[in-house]
């Protein structure tokens, strides 16, 4: 009883992996062409196992291991990190609008990558190596850069404050991604399209990627959701209690730049996924971040999925960015929310 009080235990475990598996399973069977259920799980059969391909399914074998799988895969490894780190600024900034894209981390990540992509920054032997290291690197320099304007304006860190700042910063990131558009030449239609978000054309690359990301620093991040909960009653508090302040910010800092700098390396500018997911999980499992971070990559996986989902079935044959869709989804909700805090200030 100890472990479910204190977090996320194993019925919290099974309740949520069912729910994204089926979520995962409807996304893959539903797109542009509909897959029988009989037949996905055929295909992923044969695909584990080898065999040859029988003549009736060879078509829908094709879309579905070497076009929608990896898609799906990386749409939810991407929900996971992006909630995540959400849940994790949230908690450390104590401000329940704190997300990449509202204190423009997200924008600043998007600057790096779309100069590498311009420019052709690449790391010899590591297929967007270049991209991603760049959208880490202005990811995190964005973040200490937004922190700290905000707070030499109010130590406090109100969230007005740093909300301005960080739309104040995403306008300024967003004007030197429109001056290196300009001298990006024939790769102006593919930049364009990937500040959008989408996860179109994902590979199993990608997704091995995002995952050894997620493992690496979204593994951090879970291990320090006590120390986030004693953050949640003030940095004095959280000394007292034996926390050493310092260090814990600059490793729950970095990886949340490592997150969105991959993230948005491998499918652009996917808004407000942050936002969203760890404010509605809080809402269903509580504040405890033991319980409230785990619970929010199933939430986010599964919000994602859906919203790729949304993205490709709307308007079916064309396929939207789904940085549309949850930027639609997301402002929305960071109205709700905005109007929320302030109502109960």
């Amino acid at each position: 009883m100890k472990r479910r009080a204190d977090g996320f235990g194993i019925t919290e475990y099974l309740v949520f992996t069912v729910i994204t598996a089926a979520v995962f399973m409807v996304c893959t069977c539903v797109g542009s062409v509909n897959i029988a259920l009989s037949d996905v799980i055929e295909s992923l059969r044969l695909a584990l196992n080898g065999g040859e391909i029988p003549a009736a399914i060879y078509g829908t074998y094709n879309i579905l291991i070497r076009v929608r799988l990896p898609r799906v895969i990386c749409v939810a490894l991407v929900g996971a990190a992006l909630s995540l780190a959400g849940g994790a600024m949230q908690g450390l900034l104590k401000n329940p609008l704190a997300d990449g894209s509202t204190l423009g981390v997200s924008s600043g990540a998007s600057l790096g990558a779309v100069i590498a992509i311009a420019f052709g920054i690449q790391i010899p032997g590591l297929a967007m190596g270049g991209t991603m290291v760049m959208a880490i690197a202005f990811a995190f320099l964005s973040l200490l850069l937004i922190l700290s304007l905000a707070y030499k304006l109010d130590a406090t860190l109100s969230t007005s404050t740093i909300i301005l700042i960080g739309v104040i910063y995403s306008m300024f990131t967003s004007s030197l991604i429109n001056l290196v558009i300009t001298f990006a030449g024939e790769k102006v239609r593919n930049i364009t399209f990937w500040t959008m978000g989408s996860l179109q054309g994902s590979t199993y690359t990608n997704a091995l990627v995002m995952f050894g990301a997620l493992l690496v620093f979204g593994g951090l991040i879970l291990l320090k959701a006590g120390e986030l909960n004693a953050f949640a009653v003030g940095e004095d508090n959280a000394r007292n209690v034996g926390v050493d302040v310092k260090t814990v910010k600059m490793i729950v800092l970095i990886s949340i730049s490592a997150l969105i700098g991959v993230c948005v390396s491998i499918g652009g500018t996917i808004g407000f996924v942050g936002l969203v997911t760890p404010h509605m999980t809080r809402m269903v499992v509580g504040p405890n971040h033991k319980k409230l971070l785990p619970a929010s990559m199933f939430s986010g996986a599964c919000f994602l999925m859906l919203s790729d989902l949304a993205a490709r079935i709307l308007l079916r044959p064309l396929d939207l960015p789904i940085g549309v869709i949850t930027s639609f989804i997301g402002s929305l909700a960071f109205i709700a929310i905005f109007y929320s805090s302030r109502k109960g200030k």
